[in-house]
C-alpha cells in the first residue's frame, strides 16, 4: 500500500510538471490552470529561456475564464507595442498568455557603463509611456542584467541602477510610480554565452514585466462569474 501511495504521488508530481511546461504564449491556456500549478509554469518559462528566475518574477496564472479574458487583453496590448517598439525590441507573451515581457538591449538604452537614457532610446520610451498609460490596469516591474565585464559587485549596482533609471524615465512620461518596481539581477541570469560578443551583448539588457494587477484581475473574476 505504501509502495502504491508512492507511485501514485510521483505520477502526481511529474503531471504538474509537463503540465508547466507547455507551449507559451496562447490566450486560452490558463483557462485550466490554478495559482500552483501558474508557479510552476513560470518557473518553467525561466528554464527554458536559461533564466530560472524568470517565474518568479511573474507570478502566478489565473485559472478559468478569468485567465482567458486577461490574455485577451494581453494580447492586445502586445499587438500595440509591436506596432510602437523598435524592432530590435523582442516583445513576448509570457505566464500562459497572462503577462507580456519586454526585452530592451542595454546598448539600444545607454552608452556602454552609463545609466543615461541614450537620444535614441527615449522617442521608444515615450511611446512605451503613453501604451502603459492608456493600459492602466498593470504592474510593471523592471528588471536590469549584465554580461560579466567587471566585477561582480559592480554590475549588481549598474543592473540596479539602469533599471532604475528606465523606471524614472518612464515617471517623467506619467505612469504611475505605484505601478512600477525594479530589480538588478547583474551578472547571475544569462541568457546567452558570455564567452562571445554577440552572448554578451544578449545579456546586457533591461527587462520590463507587464502584469495583470488586482483591479484586472477582479474585473476579469467578475465578467467570469457573469458570463455563467
Amino acid at each position: 500500500m505504501k509502495t502504491l501511495r508512492t507511485l501514485i504521488t510521483g505520477l502526481l508530481i511529474a503531471s504538474l510538471i509537463l503540465t508547466s511546461c507547455g507551449t507559451i504564449g496562447r490566450t486560452g491556456v490558463g483557462a485550466g490552470i490554478g495559482v500552483a500549478a501558474g508557479a510552476a509554469a513560470g518557473a518553467g518559462i525561466g528554464a527554458a529561456a536559461g533564466n530560472t528566475a524568470v517565474g518568479t518574477a511573474i507570478g502566478a496564472v489565473v485559472g478559468g475564464v478569468a485567465g482567458i479574458l486577461i490574455g485577451h487583453h494581453m494580447d492586445k496590448q502586445k499587438q500595440e507595442l509591436e506596432e510602437i517598439l523598435p524592432e530590435n525590441a523582442s516583445i513576448e507573451i509570457v505566464n500562459e498568455g497572462q503577462a507580456i515581457k519586454v526585452t530592451l538591449e542595454s546598448g539600444i538604452l545607454f552608452a556602454t557603463n552609463s545609466t543615461a537614457i541614450g537620444e535614441n532610446a527615449k522617442t521608444a520610451l515615450r511611446n512605451f509611456s503613453t501604451n502603459l498609460n492608456q493600459n492602466p490596469d498593470t504592474n510593471i516591474k523592471i528588471i536590469g542584467h549584465t554580461d560579466i565585464t567587471g566585477t561582480v559587485e559592480y554590475n549588481q549596482g549598474l543592473s540596479e541602477r539602469r533599471a532604475r533609471s528606465v523606471r524614472d524615465f518612464l515617471l517623467l512620461e506619467g505612469v504611475d510610480i505605484t505601478r512600477m518596481t525594479t530589480l538588478g539581477k547583474g551578472i547571475h541570469e544569462p541568457i546567452a554565452d558570455n564567452n562571445t560578443i554577440e552572448g554578451r551583448l544578449q545579456n546586457r539588457r533591461v527587462e520590463i514585466f507587464i502584469l495583470p494587477n488586482e483591479k484586472m484581475i477582479e474585473e476579469a473574476q467578475r465578467q467570469a462569474q457573469t458570463s455563467k
